[in-house]
């Protein structure tokens, strides 16, 4: 289940971006060849997503993404729940204008990445790897964007 809940007003979350959030989760999991798991998506803003990187990351600014993986009493991977996922819409908005591209292409970017660190990748020392991954999986979500 992909529970998706927007809480700002800063921009417009659109019935086309929820689904194109909900989209991107499953086509990672579908490429990771794992079986659809319960993700949750906060929708907000750059304020709402600074306070969260402060307290969680010590990193006191705005971010454009975080994730937030679940883990059993053994610490491993929930099996049934993957994480949290928490996207500052204000910053993808940003970050579109800066790269000449939508806002639903941003968002779409910005779940793929999430769901691979929920998946464990990280940008050190799994960045080629992370980022083949990305580019392969946004080439099937643009493909059917353009359907």
């Amino acid at each position: 289940m992909i529970d998706i809940r927007n809480d700002q007003t800063k921009a417009v979350f659109t019935k086309k971006m929820d689904k194109l959030v909900r989209d991107a989760v499953l086509a990672v999991l579908e490429h990771e060849k794992i079986s659809p798991m319960g993700v949750s998506v906060l929708i907000t803003d750059d304020e709402t997503i600074r306070q969260l990187n402060a307290h969680y990351r010590g990193k006191d600014k705005p971010t454009d993404v975080l994730s937030f993986p679940l883990y059993d009493e053994n610490g491993c991977l929930d099996d049934e729940e993957l994480g949290d996922i928490v996207i500052s819409l204000e910053r993808a908005c940003k970050q579109a204008n800066e790269y000449g591209h939508s806002v639903e292409r941003e968002v779409a970017f910005l779940t793929v990445h999430s769901v691979l660190h929920l998946l464990g990748y990280d940008h050190e020392p799994d960045e080629t790897e992370m980022f083949e991954k990305q580019r392969e999986i946004m080439e099937i979500i643009l493909a059917k964007l353009h359907e």
